[in-house]
């Protein structure tokens, strides 16, 4: 494969304008706080527990995860170039599947992580060490990437007929659709393996936070139940904003209808979603939220 595919963007100018401007503020919001919560933990000391070291790769990994189709999506809107070189479809590609796979896969250990603190506290410390923080966050990138390694080989390896992809940047679903021969082995490949990574963590998730309900309804004083509920929520949120556009992009029927669902699907997912991780995290946790008061005080005071 050679030459360059053209992108799926939108050339009513206007329209164009009004894209440009909404999606670079909310890319710049994402940019700006998932960079302070990163920062904000790697400096402050009182945030060195389990959780925040999973929030700090789930927040590295969401500057990212926008970054491989953002940018890309906003240069054709402003310069009206939809063309994007094979191999660089090829690595959005495969970066795109590589970081949302291992965020849905991060997510997963967050809700093991509330599990094991609220379930069973006095081995909380034992289970969820250093080495196990780093073993468990370890795994989750290794799998996102070869999860995304198969995508990418049995999706290039297609010969293709047309380069014009219905979609605003390149994902398996409309490639795969320009190919030459049959596409249904890759289909039910995706179908497969996105299943298995969306439904399987999902259901995990689902679990930890059943065990959570039912210690916090049985087990818990009525002074403690705020503060975990209040812990867990703002996980939730992030959990449900994300699996809800992972599952209708590749868990819903295949249709001309689905084609557009599926475009916004997915500009909630690398648009939205990572703009609003920051504010949820921050708006729901009182530590980070005493965190970086403490840091706004002393910077005032020097």
């Amino acid at each position: 494969m050679e030459g360059f595919i053209l992108l799926g963007i939108t050339d009513e100018r206007d329209l164009k304008i009004f894209c440009f401007v909404l999606f670079l503020t909310f890319y710049l919001f994402n940019l700006s706080g998932n960079l302070c919560i990163v920062l904000l933990i790697t400096i402050d000391h009182s945030l060195y527990k389990p959780m925040y070291y999973f929030l700090a790769n789930l927040s590295f990994l969401d500057i990212f995860y926008s970054t491989t189709t953002v940018p890309k999506m906003l240069s054709g809107l402003l310069v009206g170039d939809k063309r994007i070189s094979i191999f660089g479809c090829i690595a959005q590609l495969h970066f795109f599947h590589f970081l949302g796979s291992t965020e849905a896969l991060l997510l997963t250990s967050m809700s093991y992580d509330r599990y094991v603190a609220i379930c069973n506290p006095l081995r909380y410390h034992v289970l969820m060490g250093r080495k196990s923080c780093l073993q468990l966050a370890s795994c989750c990138w290794f799998i996102g990437f070869l999860y995304s390694l198969l995508q990418t080989i049995i999706t290039f390896r297609l010969p293709y007929c047309n380069r014009r992809v219905r979609h605003f940047y390149c994902d398996v679903k409309p490639v795969i659709k320009l190919a030459c021969r049959d596409i249904r082995v890759n289909e039910m490949t995706l179908l497969y393996f996105s299943g298995f990574i969306c439904t399987g963590t999902f259901i995990l998730t689902v679990i930890s936070y059943f065990y959570i309900i039912s210690h916090l309804v049985t087990h818990q004083s009525s002074k403690g139940r705020p503060k975990a509920f209040s812990t867990c929520s703002a996980h939730l949120t992030v959990v449900m904003l994300f699996y809800g556009t992972a599952m209708c992009t590749y868990l819903g029927p295949d249709s001309e209808a689905s084609i557009e669902s599926d475009r916004v699907a997915a500009i909630l997912a690398t648009v939205i979603t990572p703009s609003l991780n920051p504010i949820i995290y921050t708006l729901r946790n009182k530590e980070v939220r005493n965190s970086l008061g403490n840091i706004f005080k002393t910077s005032q005071y020097w």
